[in-house]
C-alpha cells in the first residue's frame, strides 16, 4: 500500500477476499474492510465490493486495461455465487464499464424521503424487505467502490433526491468495523446515520439464530426507527 509513495513502484496485484455475513461464524465472515480502508490514502489502492457478475467483470477488466497499476482489493460475498437475484444480462458484459456507484433504478425521486447507502450482500436483503413491504419512499443505493471514493457521483446523486429527509449508511458488519468508520470520516458532512450490528470484538457471532436476529435489527433500524433529518 505504500510502495508507490515510498519508492515509486506500481503493482497490479489483485486480491479476491471472501467477505460476507452468512451466519457461519467469525472465521467465515470478515475480510476486514476497515483495515484496508485505514491503509487507503493518496489513491494508492482500490477497494471494491461488486454486487453483480457484470460489475465484477468490468472491475477486473479495468484492472487489466488501466494505464496506472494499482493494487485492487475485491471483497466477494460467497452467498452471492448462488443467489437467484445476482445475475447479469449478456449485453451488460459486452458493453458498459465498471459502475462505482449504482443508483436505485426502481425508486421515484419525487417520492423518496429516505436514501440508504450500502455495499455488498446486504443490498439484496434491503431490496427484498423493501419489495415485500411495498415501501415506495426509500431508495437503496449501492456503493460498489469504497476507495477511491466516488465523491462527485455521490454529491450528484443526492441532489437528485430533493425530498430527502434521512440519509443512512447500512452495513452487515458491527458498527466499529466495515466501511462505516471510513464513511463517517469522509462523508460526515452529509449527516449519515448508521444501521449496523452493535460494536463487537469479534467479526461475527457463531449462532445462526443470533445472526438472523442481528440482520432483522438492521432492517428495522433502516426502515422504521431512524428519523433524524440529515444536515
Amino acid at each position: 500500500t505504500s510502495a508507490f509513495e515510498k519508492w515509486g513502484l506500481m503493482t497490479g496485484l489483485t486480491l479476491l477476499l471472501p467477505h460476507g455475513y452468512e451466519g457461519q461464524g467469525p472465521e467465515h465472515s470478515s475480510g476486514r474492510i476497515e483495515r484496508f480502508l485505514q491503509l487507503a490514502a493518496g489513491n494508492n489502492i482500490q477497494v471494491a465490493v461488486p454486487t453483480t457478475p457484470a460489475n465484477l467483470f468490468h472491475l477486473l477488466r479495468r484492472q487489466v486495461k488501466m494505464n496506472t497499476r494499482l493494487p485492487l482489493i475485491v471483497f466477494t460475498p460467497k452467498s452471492l455465487l448462488r443467489h437467484p437475484d445476482v445475475v447479469s444480462r449478456v449485453d451488460e458484459f459486452t458493453s458498459g464499464s465498471f459502475q462505482e456507484l449504482m443508483d436505485d433504478s426502481m425508486a421515484d425521486p419525487g417520492l423518496v424521503e429516505k436514501v440508504i447507502f450500502t455495499s455488498g450482500r446486504l443490498y439484496y436483503d434491503l431490496v427484498k424487505y423493501k419489495m415485500e413491504q411495498g415501501v415506495s419512499n426509500v431508495a437503496v443505493v449501492r456503493l460498489e467502490q469504497l476507495y477511491p471514493l466516488p465523491a462527485g457521483q455521490i454529491e450528484k446523486l443526492l441532489k437528485k433526491y430533493t425530498k430527502r429527509k434521512e440519509l443512512i449508511w447500512a452495513q452487515d458488519e458491527p458498527e466499529n468495523m466495515g466501511a462505516w468508520p471510513f464513511i463517517q470520516r469522509k462523508l460526515g458532512n452529509y449527516g449519515f446515520n448508521v444501521a449496523a450490528r452493535p460494536e463487537s470484538a469479534s467479526p461475527a457471532v457463531g449462532l445462526m439464530e443470533k445472526h438472523k436476529q442481528g440482520l432483522n435489527e438492521i432492517l428495522k433500524k433502516v426502515f422504521t426507527e431512524i428519523a433524524v433529518v440529515a444536515s
